[in-house]
């Protein structure tokens, strides 16, 4: 799990040069070697050109913007259950401030059990094909599935760090 700094604008030259350089890729490999696929949506420091272009460069498998339809962010299996989930436990009690905040969601994380992550991979299939029945255009509310949003994490990254905290 990453965390920017208050007061950190993410544009598109902060989000290429510290995230995925310094910070991500290493993460990652150290985790999975080079086996990964890199996917986010399409805020602009993601799909900003020097960003793609890097991520194609140093990634074995990239799911750039160009992959992803701009009406239907939430594709990723993490996003529409397991950061809502998160979500839901973290905010229980009221924040008390950033520290008390970035705890939390390491140990909410650090606490998830696999079956969860199981059930989110498996509704992803049907999510998709909601998605190409619609053509790609915004379906949350059209679909039958529950939506959860919250967070950019791919299905074999998020398996990756899964491990490494039940490693951990």
């Amino acid at each position: 799990m990453f965390f920017v700094e208050p007061r950190i604008k993410v544009n598109g030259m902060y989000y290429r040069d510290v995230l995925p350089t310094k910070r991500m890729l290493p993460a990652i490999r150290c985790m999975s070697g080079e086996f990964f696929c890199f996917q986010q949506d399409s805020a602009p420091a993601h799909r900003a050109r020097d960003t793609t272009e890097l991520l194609r460069q140093e990634t074995p498998d990239f799911i750039g913007p160009d992959l992803w339809p701009a009406n239907s962010p939430d594709l990723n299996p993490g996003e529409y259950r397991i950061l809502r989930l998160m979500q839901e436990r973290v905010y229980q009690i009221a924040v008390r401030d950033i520290d008390d905040l970035k705890q939390r969601l390491v140990t909410v994380w650090s606490q998830l059990k696999q079956s969860v992550i199981d059930k989110a991979i498996e509704r992803w299939r049907p999510w998709l094909t909601t998605c190409i029945r619609t053509k790609g255009e915004h379906f949350e509310q059209r679909a039958k599935l529950k939506r959860y949003c919250f967070l950019d994490v791919t299905v074999r990254t998020l398996q990756s760090l899964v491990l490494l905290i039940n490693k951990l």
